[in-house]
């Protein structure tokens, strides 16, 4: 049985369709990543796969059980954790866990134990009497995703979890995940960081309301038509507005501090870009072909479905 499955789901408001036909499993113990811009989509179908908002039409089930024909049987099923989860600033973090526990009707014999055994399972044992307003960001999510696991969920839900988090915590709050997933959790979470999708077994591409792609991360990167070649320079800003206007028949994108090309013709393209940026007087510091990651894939697939 799937822990997760969509047919044709779908959400609209007034006449924007938020939510667009989208239809998908997540297998049992499968960290699934829902990849898109905002205003895609993904918090629109996390918050109907919660039961919290009703689809439009369509269906959809978590361990199967229907979101809206059985709702309430789909909450004691799942943990949800929002962009904005709901701490209590003044409560401490133990405190905080126990509301939760207190929410979802857990007896308070045993209690005690299963949360030393979150915190230690979160790092967060030496901060247990310290009020959650006075935690890090990467720490209140941390608090957040135990919070959402007091009661032993079968399936999580994560809207956007590590956003605003510093790297170390993000990389922290990732291996918490893997260590789920082992233990047979099924994980819904969605991402603005392309490479946390690397992390996930499968990833969905969403892009207003629609799914582009689902696949492996590496088969997502077999969808890449042409090469890339990874554009090296001082002004990066600037070199990525010059190619843009100079080479109309590939794609030019801004990739940190490094412009990436998409081309079928490698070589000729690096001739050009070369003599472009000798005649406009910019630095250039290198051009190499690299391996296209899944940023790549995702502006790639954008770009075919808009053309």
């Amino acid at each position: 049985m799937d822990a997760i499955k969509t047919e044709n789901l779908t959400k609209t408001f007034g006449e924007l369709t938020a939510v667009d036909g989208l239809t998908l499993s997540v297998a049992g113990g499968e960290l699934f990543g829902l990849v898109g811009s905002d205003g895609s989509g993904k918090t629109t179908t996390m918050r109907m796969l919660a039961s919290i908002m009703e689809p439009s039409s369509g269906d959809a089930w978590v361990m199967g059980r229907n979101v809206v024909r059985d709702a309430e049987a789909v909450k004691t099923q799942i943990g949800y954790m929002s962009q904005r989860f709901g701490l209590y600033p003044d409560l401490t973090v133990q405190e905080n866990i126990l509301f939760y526990a207190d929410i979802y009707g857990l007896p308070r014999r045993g209690c005690n134990e299963k949360i030393d055994r979150l915190l230690a399972f979160s790092n967060l044992t030496p901060f247990r009497k310290r009020r959650a307003g006075n935690l890090s960001g990467g720490m209140k999510q941390k608090l957040g995703l135990v919070c959402a696991l007091v009661h032993t969920p079968r399936v999580l839900f994560l809207d956007e979890p590590t956003n605003g988090v510093d790297p170390v915590s993000r990389r922290d709050f990732w291996r918490i995940l893997s260590r789920l997933q082992k233990e047979g959790v099924a994980i819904f979470v969605s991402t603005a960081y392309l490479d946390e999708a690397d992390r996930c077994n499968r990833v969905g591409l969403i892009h207003k309301g629609k799914l582009l792609a689902c696949d492996t991360p590496e088969n997502l990167r077999g969808l890449m038509h042409g090469d890339i070649l990874e554009v090296r320079t001082t002004q990066p800003r600037l070199v990525a507005r010059m190619l843009k206007e100079q080479l109309k028949d590939v794609s030019v994108g801004l990739f940190g501090d490094k412009v990436h090309v998409v081309t079928s013709e490698p070589e000729r393209t690096g001739n050009t870009i070369s003599e472009t940026c000798a005649n406009e007087g910019l630095p250039l510091l290198g051009i190499r072909v690299v391996e296209p990651n899944l940023e790549d894939v995702f502006v790639s697939v954008l770009s075919e479905r808009i053309l």
